[in-house]
């Protein structure tokens, strides 16, 4: 099998897919077969790579514009899936926010709503991917939580529980469907150099070099490794792993030194 075949007749659903790792996990799934839906409230920017993706790799691709909070938006990705090529196999759960904020001053909204996006939605997407899956004889949900679903931060209450939330909730989805041959997994980035973090670091919200030096690998990760990591869980090279978390972080959670 070609590096390019190995999703071969696979459709994939990518949420947050517009951008960032979304983005960086839709181009790896392209460029080894799979057929993409990419979910994502930026239709314009989501439009744009499917198309893109699609003349690149002779792929099917398409966009949907929809909130991982809407269970209705959802059904809808799940059903372009279908309509596209009749399956769906593959889910990378990864559309997500951040609410950072000292906890004694963060607001009940604020809270809500990272929670909204990054746990519940997560659910929505996995359950009714797995309606499909399910019945189909198989599939595989990879979540995208955090290391902060594993460590914690300061200033970062909603973020951590919802991360940490997702961690429980793949252990629960994965021996609940193991049988039926979904397997749920997920992964927990630390540190990645994407447009939003270098955005936050333009902003003075972040110190790259700073991060770099409490970082034992001595760098941020690249978008492409994590993805890189995702279709690993994904692939056939992960048969007998489930309601697993692998965190890539380059060993940030390992060192407690500060």
């Amino acid at each position: 099998m070609t590096p390019h075949s190995k999703f071969a007749g696979r459709t994939a659903l990518v949420t947050g897919g517009a951008s960032g790792l979304g983005r960086a996990m839709a181009e790896a799934l392209a460029a080894t077969g799979a057929s993409l839906v990419l979910f994502d409230l930026n239709h314009a920017q989501a439009r744009g790579l499917a198309s893109d993706l699609k003349a690149k790799h002779w792929i099917r691709a398409e966009a949907v514009e929809g909130s991982v909070t809407n269970s209705d938006d959802v059904a809808r990705g799940c059903r372009t899936a279908i309509e596209l090529t009749g399956r769906l196999d593959i889910v990378m759960n990864n559309a997500g926010i951040v609410g950072n904020a000292p906890s004694i001053d963060l607001d009940e909204a604020t809270w809500r709503r990272v929670i909204d996006v990054n746990l519940t939605g997560v659910f929505l997407v996995a359950q009714a991917a797995a309606r499909i899956m399910i019945p189909q004889g198989g599939g595989s949900i990879v979540n995208t939580t955090s290391m902060y679903g594993v460590a914690a931060a300061p200033g970062r209450a909603s973020y951590c529980a919802s991360k940490a939330g997702v961690v429980g909730l793949t252990k629960v989805l994965a021996i609940e469907w193991a049988a039926s041959g979904v397997r749920v997994n997920a992964i927990g980035p630390g540190y990645v150099r994407t447009p939003l973090t270098e955005q936050a670091e333009a902003e003075g919200k972040l110190d790259f070099d700073a991060l770099a030096r409490r970082i034992p690998a001595g760098r941020l990760a690249m978008p492409a490794e994590i993805a890189d990591i995702a279709l690993f869980l994904a692939s056939d090279a992960a048969a007998y792993i489930t309601g697993q978390t692998l965190v890539a972080d380059g060993g940030w959670t390992s060192y407690s030194y500060l």
